[in-house]
């Protein structure tokens, strides 16, 4: 090889070492909007000390964690094998465990999770607990407590599956779930945050109309699901996701929101349409890099909120990563987000 030549390829392998090394914050150009496409579907997030942990879809649950939100490890699966009550109780479910929520309260992090049969409503919300999210402590231990609550065919026009939790402003625990089907759930959950309280209080918070003799192959215009709640300046913020994940390069998601001053809504959109009747705010959709985003999370950390979600690559087949943008908030105080 020629001197100038290999003189031109050592430039440009320092080029690119150096591209991979710089901050994603240059590369983006905001101080906050971090993104490291690690193949992830259904993120939630979580600091403990000064390691943020990510949970997503997985078998047995996926698990990553960094400490500056760019670059991340893939850590040991939640379960090693499925947990047991739900091989018993859910069809076709074989350990591949979807949506999950991470919420920590009085010195236990709880870790909510779907099973379900693709396409139907036979599912279950469990829980797991640990004391600490660190694998290298000799307190780290989960400990699944079982089914929380589940939906049945024929029975429920509600699906058990995309579980969140929230404190309420007199310190309850409340429970939003759902997907599809006749809509977005909200219960409150009992002292212990593994079972409803009694008695039992249930909400409709978000839904699209459909017939309910179609499953949710064929929703169409009805597809909603993932609900999250976020509290900001007195009010409470529902995202959800409308129209379609899951389909690679044709996905369609996107992320909608509405405001409530109670917990119970009703969640009015920008217009003060009700969310439970069809009403919601664009947040974030696809673009030209993304087929489709959605099933967010939102949280603050250090004074800065952010929402994580996850996105369809156009640029890589369609496959699902995680994005990670700030949040910022409108006059009218609206959520912003640029993808």
């Amino acid at each position: 090889m020629h001197f100038f030549q290999k003189q031109n390829k050592l430039r440009g392998w320092i080029i690119l070492v150096l591209l991979a090394v710089l901050p994603v914050t240059t590369l983006a150009g905001s101080p906050h909007n971090r993104q490291e496409k690690i193949p992830v579907h259904d993120p939630v997030m979580i600091r403990q000390d000064s390691m943020y942990y990510l949970f997503a879809t997985g078998r047995g649950i996926s698990v990553w964690s960094s400490q500056d939100m760019r670059n991340w490890s893939r850590e040991e699966p939640v379960f090693a094998t499925p947990p047991q009550w739900a091989l018993d109780q859910i069809p076709d479910y074989q350990g591949h465990t979807w949506a999950p929520d991470i919420f920590y309260h009085q010195g236990l992090y709880y870790l909510y999770y779907s099973v379900s049969s693709f396409g139907r409503n036979s599912s279950g919300i469990g829980v797991a607990t640990n004391r600490t999210l660190h694998p290298g402590d000799e307190d780290f231990r989960w400990v699944d407590h079982g089914k929380v609550i589940r939906s049945v065919p024929g029975r429920d026009l509600w699906n058990a599956i995309d579980p969140n939790v929230i404190l309420d402003e007199d310190g309850h625990p409340w429970m939003a779930f759902g997907s599809f089907w006749s809509g977005m759930k909200l219960f409150r959950l009992g002292g212990d945050l593994k079972t409803p309280a009694e008695p039992q209080e249930w909400h409709t918070i978000a839904a699209r109309e459909r017939e309910f003799g179609t499953d949710d192959h064929r929703a169409g215009d009805a597809a909603i699901e993932a609900p999250f709640l976020f509290r900001k300046g007195g009010y409470f913020y529902l995202f959800v996701s409308f129209d379609h994940c899951c389909r690679g390069l044709d996905s369609t998601y996107k992320v909608m929101v509405g405001r409530s001053e109670q917990i119970i809504g009703p969640y009015l959109d920008k217009d003060g349409n009700d969310m439970a009747f069809g009403g919601g705010s664009l947040v974030v959709a696809g673009n030209e890099n993304w087929a489709g985003v959605g099933h967010n999370a939102a949280y603050t950390f250090d004074g800065v909120d952010y929402l994580v979600f996850h996105g369809y690559d156009v640029n890589d087949n369609g496959r699902s990563k995680l994005i990670i943008r700030e949040i910022e908030w409108d006059s009218d105080g609206w959520p912003v987000v640029t993808l």
